[in-house]
């Protein structure tokens, strides 16, 4: 346990008749971006409020370990060690982006002259600095959330969970804070992210949790979770009819186009698959004048598992995650 930043087993939620959480296990390593994927209302921003102190579990769930303290009795310590970026902005629209810093700097009881340093670095780092003195309900979304970011890690937070952190924004504004998420895990911190831009986690995150219907359906890198959904494929087009005829001989378990003159083998899109296509092709003397290769990306990914009839198939990608929290307890 002492590699990872935070460990939770058994999370279990409930408001009323409604089970948010029904026993999410969660392990993320020190120093490691950890996505938690799902759809609205699937209980992501629950995860984050109760591993960030903010909401208590139910009866039944078990330890929770957030940078070595016990969140049920040691909460303090826990708050000490993390920061919060929730989804909707902590940002005062009433008073100015340096004001909003040195009033983080204050609620973590920094010195007069400690609190102006680490104002004025973050707004530096931050690219606010000509926008400082100005009041922050002028600020665009992405300089919002940039500032957002800047207050939670006045503290100097090693474990930092970021709830949907570039709803709305820009491409630009989404790039730029992706770089910063990248800073932040490079200088060590540990990044739990929620996201519903599936391009984000696969971009950012060394591992992808899965939550649907109040469990983790499934998770793993995006290499494996990618690999968990059927579909990949290799399309071979031509423009002979004489050569598709040959190669339809040659490859008989192809699915055929006849009007596209087009043939599609299954494929996991690996060197050594497609390979042995093209060494089928080469043997009887044939050449393909396109050939494109497709595998499943976390969009298939995510309609595979968020999908009732389906989500069973997930459970080989969790193996090896089921066994590094073995380990761990």
């Amino acid at each position: 346990m002492t590699d990872l930043a935070i460990a939770a087993y058994g999370l279990r939620k409930s408001y009323g008749d409604k089970t948010v959480l029904d026993g999410v296990d969660l392990a993320v390593p020190q120093g490691t971006v950890f996505s938690l994927l799902g759809p609205n209302g699937a209980g992501k921003t629950t995860v984050v409020k109760i591993l960030s102190t903010l909401v208590a579990p139910d009866p039944g769930t078990g330890p929770i370990h957030i940078g070595g303290h016990d969140l049920a009795a040691d909460p303090r310590s826990v708050r000490a060690a993390i920061g919060v970026t929730g989804q909707f902005s902590a940002v005062d629209g009433l008073i100015t982006g340096e004001e909003n810093m040195l009033l983080m700097a204050d609620l973590h009881h920094l010195g007069k002259r400690e609190r102006r340093r680490v104002s004025t670095e973050l707004l530096e780092r931050f690219d606010l600095t000509e926008a400082a003195k100005k009041p922050a309900s002028t600020y665009s979304g992405g300089m919002k959330r940039r500032l957002d970011i800047a207050m939670t890690l006045v503290g100097n937070p090693r474990i930092i969970f970021l709830d949907e952190p570039t709803t709305g924004l820009d491409p630009r504004s989404r790039h730029t804070m992706w770089r910063i998420i990248r800073e932040l895990v490079a200088e060590g911190a540990t990044v739990f992210l929620t996201t519903q831009y599936l391009e984000e986690a696969d971009e950012l995150a060394d591992r992808i949790a899965v939550l649907h219907d109040g469990r983790i359906a499934a998770q793993g890198t995006a290499e494996e979770l990618k690999r968990i959904v059927p579909g990949g494929h290799v399309r071979l087009r031509f423009t002979d009819p004489a050569a598709y005829r040959s190669a339809l001989a040659a490859l008989r378990d192809a699915a055929r186009d006849d009007e596209a003159l087009a043939l599609q083998l299954p494929s996991d899109g690996s060197q050594r698959e497609l390979r042995a296509v093209l060494d089928r092709l080469d043997s009887a003397g044939i050449e393909a004048d396109e050939l494109t290769v497709h595998t499943p990306d976390l969009d298939d990914v995510f309609f595979a598992l968020t999908d009732a009839t389906t989500a069973t198939s997930a459970t080989t990608a969790t193996t090896a995650t089921h066994q590094t929290e073995e380990t761990a307890r």
